[in-house]
């Protein structure tokens, strides 16, 4: 299983928005999901993607999405079912809202703290760092990759991680970093 965290500082922790864009960039987190989990006739069935919000009203949320072939493909569905997640979001206890679709009140070290407990190897996605194309199999076995959304992620959580790879020297789009990531490990297999 892939597992990815896509980390936004500002999208909106509550479903009452009809603005994509105004909501913290749900937008961009519609591309993200779209492009880590969709290929041209199927959906990739080994992908665990964590979404960080920490936007207002009511921060920190953790959305967690497993592969699953009833998944929406479209924009306007996705966003549909990020607005569901957070409607049916629950301050005490973890809540499935859609198969293999869940919601909690948990913080971005909250969830790196509970990956590394299961041996997960954490990699920062950073312009400085190693390139993915040099790292071996076995240094990504059990990784997990961390993207920030357009505005990444805060300096103070960039300086704990030890493990930092690069895509290349050009700044893509999160969406496009899942994509080279996903194909990357595909020309591995």
């Amino acid at each position: 299983m892939r597992h990815f965290i896509y980390y936004s500082e500002k999208a909106r922790t509550s479903g009452n928005f009809t603005d994509l864009m105004k909501a913290g960039r749900i937008d961009i987190v519609c591309n993200v999901i779209i492009q880590t989990f969709f290929l041209s006739n199927k959906i990739r069935d080994d992908i665990h993607l964590h979404l960080i919000f920490n936007g207002q009203p009511n921060p920190p949320m953790h959305l967690e999405i497993i592969s699953n072939p009833e998944l929406p493909i479209s924009k306007k569905d996705v966003a549909g079912l990020i607005k569901k997640m957070l409607y049916k979001a629950n301050p005490k206890t973890k809540t499935e809202v859609f198969p293999g679709c869940f919601i909690e009140k948990k913080s971005f070290q909250q969830l790196i703290k509970e990956l590394e407990k299961q041996n997960k190897t954490i990699q920062i996605l950073s312009p400085k760092g190693k390139p993915l194309r040099e790292l071996t199999n076995k240094e990504l076995d059990n990784s997990v990759f961390i993207i920030g959304d357009h505005e990444g992620l805060p300096k103070k959580q960039i300086k704990k991680f030890k493990n930092k790879i690069s895509i290349g020297k050009q700044t893509y789009f999160a969406s496009q970093t899942m994509i080279i990531i996903n194909n990357e490990l595909d020309l591995r297999k």
